[in-house]
């Protein structure tokens, strides 16, 4: 069976930049154990597969470990795929069917802007493990899905050089670390270790708490994010009640085919 797959650097402008996923078009799908060994042999912190139904498409999220129930990066990926490279759809707005239920994606000029749940943290109760992990003190911790840890500068965050292995170990499926940004409204992190991703480099997700927590914070619907890992990346977000807009770019680095048995 030959299966298309294309890797994309979503929520950049640029190659090499931003966080590439895998985008595999599936006629159907294929066993979990099948799509998660793709996911392993790539690599990457995620790779998504989407089927055909209807005006609409299934999509999925796999990282090298587990199926997630969402992703901002690969969905992003996805509708470049669908767009740009291979033409499936036209008009200006695609939908997808996934675990977090209905997601639309509009491209806006050369952005490809996801519709997203909102997911705004709530004050919690951490122990001093979190901290020990980062191998830092936030001002304050809150959490939705994963955690999420404020530090007062952009300079705080880029410095953090967390500990992996005790990092794993926290009861949460991440950890986003966030500060105000020199140039830009915030600047995030974003590490799951547990998950089979120990740094991601550009997140989608974790815009869906990030944006609720800056927008409450500093007063503003409309916010421009960078996520300062090694690679980088640049969002553009709005709050839209209980959904957020997140923005982004895509270029393709690769396409080819996969072989593997009937």
């Amino acid at each position: 069976m030959r299966i298309p797959i294309y890797q994309v650097d979503a929520f950049t402008g640029e190659l090499f930049r931003g966080n590439p996923a895998a985008i595999c078009p599936l006629d159907r799908w294929l066993p979990d154990d099948v799509l998660q060994s793709i996911a392993a042999e790539n690599n990457l912190s995620e790779t998504a597969y989407y089927v055909a139904n209807g005006d609409a498409y299934d999509l999925r999220w796999f990282t090298p470990g587990v199926e997630v129930d969402l992703c901002g990066h690969a969905t992003l990926a996805s509708a470049h795929v669908i767009f740009t490279i291979r033409r499936e759809k036209s008009g200006a707005s695609i939908s997808f069917r996934s675990k977090s239920g209905d997601l639309k994606v509009a491209r806006q000029g050369d952005l490809y802007a996801l519709d997203f749940p909102s997911r705004p943290p709530e004050p919690c109760r951490a122990g001093s493990a979190l901290a020990e992990a980062l191998g830092a003190k936030p001002e304050q911790i809150l959490a939705a899905r994963d955690y999420l840890c404020v530090f007062s500068s952009e300079e705080e965050v880029r410095a953090l050089e967390p500990n992996m292995e005790k990092l794993a170990r926290i009861d949460r499926f991440a950890t986003i670390v966030t500060a105000p940004g020199r140039d830009c409204d915030f600047v995030s992190r974003f590490f799951a270790p547990a998950k089979g991703v120990p740094e991601d480099p550009v997140t989608g997700s974790a815009h869906c708490t990030l944006i609720p927590y800056w927008s409450m914070r500093l007063g503003k619907t409309s916010l421009h994010a960078r996520q300062c890992s090694k690679r980088g990346g640049e969002l553009f977000c709005q709050m839209l009640g209980d959904r957020v807009s997140i923005a982004g770019r895509a270029v393709k680095f690769l396409e080819g085919h996969i072989e593997i048995p009937d």
